[in-house]
């Protein structure tokens, strides 16, 4: 009807093709078209099958009702349902099937150096994984792609044992999630280690993380819907359920014993956030010393804050800088933003200490201090800000290195750290493209096997540092320069 190629759905009663409900609608209108007038008696099985209520997304292969208002997982005896999604998973395959051994050719035949210049970012990448967006999910899309190229982590679960979450005669068949099961049939931690899995293993263009998407539904009531979110804010929540789940182990496989089973931890790297470490903790776990000084009796108070990242604010006089050129004066870089965050600061009215020798809410100092560093830094610039009535964002360029960030004047005890065991390395960023969080669109860059990737949905290409530093960072990820041999490593 309106020639859109965007989320196409079918009808599985009349095999018609329409934009889906993230588009313009018409699937839902030709639904609403094929109603019978509804009469007093009951309906005939025959005036049943003729309703058209059941068709399938074309991108992620699930399956809707509208009668339900619900994505289904239940088939026909036969299974044909599966049967129409594996033809058109071998329709899409074959499709690009040509064009993939094209650029793979062209990869192969050129030096990575010429290459990276000629591409630029418009030339598909051989063997990376994009993933399809199910209507808004670019914050999710980003944040995965991210995660994915942190060897450590994605490693540890790429080895877990598959969980079988159904037993008896569905045994074995791949699970569709949806909202309608029961919390205790899904595993965030398995459905993650599935979308894993399926990114750079060069088998498919694009991965639906559909089964994924709705165990987050499940356990994250704060992303049911379509509608754009917060990025850090889903990253958050995803390591923090991450870290539950493995704590308390799924189907009787205790996800702490695989832990301790496949990765030499040592006390020393642990960092215990909500009880036992897991994989989450080890590798982006670390400590905060935070020091509190009453300014009318100088009684000090410390206390030890695990983290898993930093949200660092864009000091004040960069704030209205949007571009390298823009302005003359220094330019905003990470370091600023690291110290504002580390730098002695006098708490306003509003966060008043309560000082126990005054015995009252004095005016005070705050400090942190970072006690121990982890594996992976993970930091988040503060982009957006609430005003009266709207949350604006801070669009100011942020310079960061992708080499050989020193971590070490923020360190409480820099003397016992060693000259390398400081320094990271750029490995993923986060963009957020647009004026405000509940708008624009979320990408990002990550570095994979020496090359650097741009990952936008479903859409990877190959890009050149270069490009990489330009970018207006939202989330960077920073990894841990490897020990020398001989050293302890995770």
């Amino acid at each position: 009807v309106c020639r859109s190629n965007k989320s196409p759905w079918v009808c599985l009663t009349c095999s018609s093709v329409h934009c889906g409900r993230y588009v313009n609608g018409h699937a839902k209108k030709h639904y609403e078209d094929a109603q019978m007038p509804m009469s007093n008696h009951k309906k005939t099985e025959k005036q049943e099958k003729v309703q058209h209520t059941v068709c399938m997304d074309c991108s992620s292969y699930s399956t809707y009702c509208y009668r339900c208002d619900d994505f289904v997982v239940n088939d026909t005896k036969l299974g044909l349902v599966q049967k129409v999604r594996e033809h058109l998973q071998n329709l899409e395959n074959s499709a690009f099937t040509s064009d993939r051994h094209r650029k793979r050719k062209l990869l192969e035949n050129s030096s990575l150096n010429s290459k990276l210049l000629k591409v630029n970012g418009s030339t598909t990448a051989l063997c990376a994984t994009g993933l399809r967006n199910l209507g808004n999910t670019c914050f999710m899309n980003a944040i995965l792609q991210s995660l994915s190229n942190i060897q450590q982590f994605c490693c540890y679960f790429k080895e877990l044992p598959a969980v079988e979450l159904r037993n008896g005669k569905t045994a074995g068949r791949r699970t569709y999630h949806t909202r309608s099961q029961g919390d205790n049939n899904v595993s965030l931690v398995e459905e993650f280690r599935k979308t894993l899995c399926a990114l750079w293993q060069g088998s498919q263009t694009a991965f639906s993380p559909e089964s994924l998407f709705y165990v987050v539904w499940k356990i994250m009531p704060n992303f049911r819907g379509y509608q754009q979110q917060d990025a850090h804010e889903f990253m958050r929540y995803l390591l923090d359920h991450l870290h539950l789940e493995l704590q308390g182990g799924f189907n009787g496989v205790s996800r702490s014993v695989i832990l301790q089973e496949n990765s030499n931890l040592s006390a020393s790297n642990k960092c215990c956030i909500n009880g036992a470490s897991t994989v989450v903790t080890a590798i982006f776990g670390g400590i905060l010393q935070n020091e509190v000084n009453c300014l009318i009796c100088g009684t000090e108070s410390r206390k030890f804050d695990p983290f898993l990242d930093l949200s660092l604010d864009i000091p004040s006089q960069f704030r209205n800088k949007r571009t390298k050129n823009q302005e003359s004066g220094p330019m905003c870089t990470l370091r600023d933003c690291l110290r504002s965050f580390t730098d002695l600061e006098e708490l306003d009215e509003t966060e008043l200490y309560m000082c126990h020798k005054c015995k009252k809410k004095q005016k005070s100092t705050k400090k942190f201090w970072i006690q121990k560093l982890p594996k992976v830094l993970c930091l988040h610039l503060k982009r957006f800000h609430w005003t009266a009535y709207l949350r604006n964002k801070v669009d100011t360029y942020v310079e960061f290195p992708l080499r050989g960030l020193d971590m070490k004047c923020y360190l409480l005890e820099p003397e016992n750290s060693g000259p390398e065991s400081c320094l990271y390395d750029l490995v993923a960023v986060v963009v957020h493209h647009g004026s405000g969080v509940g708008s624009g669109h979320y990408t990002a860059y990550a570095a994979h096997e020496g090359r650097w990737f741009h990952f936008n949905d479903s859409t990877v290409t190959l890009t050149d540092e270069e490009t990489v530093g330009k970018a207006k960072a939202y989330i960077l990820f920073y990894v841990e320069r490897q020990a020398k041999p001989g050293a302890e490593k995770l």
